[in-house]
Formats: structure tokens, sequence, C-alpha cells
């Protein structure tokens, strides 16, 4: 009788156990397929962050800012995501910025003008600075009459004719970015109309973008990497000079 029940007890272990089994396994089978829709998300949600924002705005009414859209059209052709428009748009663009930080887009900002429109990413930087929101490059063609740049400006170049139109950029007081004031007076084939359609200037501003769009990305490896976040000594933040002169 004793063997019997031993022998009952067993045949009911065994079933009970295959079932257990195939339980554990789907169990497995389904924290796995959780696991990588996680980490599908948050690549998307990281892509998502680092999304840049590349905008060239036109001078007057866009008649002599031709030299915006090609440098567009170069910068697309290098995989860089660019938008160009005349420089009454900046007031949308500066909401659509908002609305984009908020959501939690924090990728790099790239704001470039031309004439009237670089007085206006001057604008723009200045508005984004109310709402504490960096831009990583600003860069003018000929400004005239323009206002000082604003502490959240992260690195700068102005482009500008003396003799001729426009003149170096100032900066406010708490400004700890880096500006670079270039002189083209010198360049004889270079006028107020013509900077903007200049190559050797297109190819120095496209320079500028794709070091700020690689420092940007290696950034946010680096913060999404705690091993390489943490191999890397920590050290005080540079403090670059007010106002930089380039020749």
């Amino acid at each position: 009788m004793a063997e019997m029940i031993a022998r009952i007890r067993r045949g009911h272990r065994g079933p009970l156990a295959a079932v257990r089994a195939h339980e554990d396994r789907d169990a497995l089978r389904l924290g796995a397929s959780c696991l990588a829709v996680a980490i599908t998300l948050l690549w998307c949600n990281c892509a998502l962050a680092a999304e840049p924002r590349v905008l060239l705005l036109r001078g007057w009414f866009g008649v002599f800012s031709t030299g915006m859209d090609s440098l567009a059209s170069e910068l697309k052709a290098k995989g860089i995501k660019t938008e160009v428009a005349s420089h009454l748009y900046w007031s949308t663009a500066l909401k659509d910025i908002v609305k984009e930080r908020a959501a939690g887009n924090t990728g790099p900002l790239v704001l470039v003008g031309h004439s009237q429109g670089a007085n206006n990413v001057i604008d723009m930087a200045r508005s984004l600075e109310a709402r504490k929101i960096p831009v990583d490059l600003l860069v003018t063609l000929a400004p005239f009459m323009q206002d000082p740049l604003p502490s959240n400006v992260v690195r700068a170049v102005n482009y500008y004719q003396s003799p001729g139109w426009g003149a170096p950029l100032t900066v406010d007081r708490g400004f700890h970015g880096k500006l670079s004031n270039i002189n083209v007076g010198d360049d004889w084939s270079i006028a107020h109309i013509s900077i903007d359609k200049s190559t050797k200037i297109h190819a120095d501003i496209a320079r500028e973008i794709a070091a700020v769009l690689q420092a940007k990305e290696k950034e946010g490896v680096d913060e999404a990497n705690p091993l390489t976040a943490s191999a890397q000594p920590s050290s005080p933040q540079k403090k670059f000079p007010p106002q930089a002169q380039a020749q």
C-alpha cells in the first residue's frame, strides 16, 4: 500500500513539475519581451531628446538672402536636418522651440541669420534666455545695430565688414560662452548682399554646426553609459573669456 501511494505521489509530481517548468519558461519569455520593449522605448525617447534643430533666417523679404537656401541644401546633403525661413518667422519658430523643450527634446539648437535675420536670431536667443533654454550655436551674417548676446548662448560666430556693414558683437554681463567676431572687410568679393553666399563662410558654418552636433552626440552617449561617465574624472567647468576676437 505504501509503495502504491508513493507511486501515485510520484505520478502527480511529474506532471505538476512539468507545468511549473512550462510556466517558468513563459515568464522568462515575457520578461525578455518586456525588456526588449523597454529598451526600444528608451532608445526612441533618447533619439527624440537628441533631435537637433538648425534654423536659418533670411534678411528683409528674403530677396537678397538666397545664400541661406544654398547653405541649407549643403547642410542637408551632409545629413544635417535644416530649416530655412523668412526672418518674420522667428516668433513662430520661438514658440515651436519652447514647445519642443517642454515635450522633452533637449537636442542641440543652432540659429543662423543674415542681415535682419541675424538681428532676429539674437532676439530669439534673448527670449529663450528668459525660459532658461540654451542656444548651442548662434551665427550672424552682417547684422546691423544688433543687441548684445544673452548669457544662454554657448558659442557664437559673427561675420561683419569693417569698413562696411556690421560691427563686432558684444555680450551681456554673465556671458560665459565663446564668441568669435570675424571681419571679412578685406575680401573684395564680399558685400552685404553677398556675404550669405560666400562658399568659404558656408564651409566654416558647416564645420561649426557639425562640431556642435558631434559634441552633443558624444555628451549624450557618455551620459547614457554609466561606466563611461564614472570613468571620466570630474573637473571644473571651463570659463571662456567674455569675448574672443578671431582674425
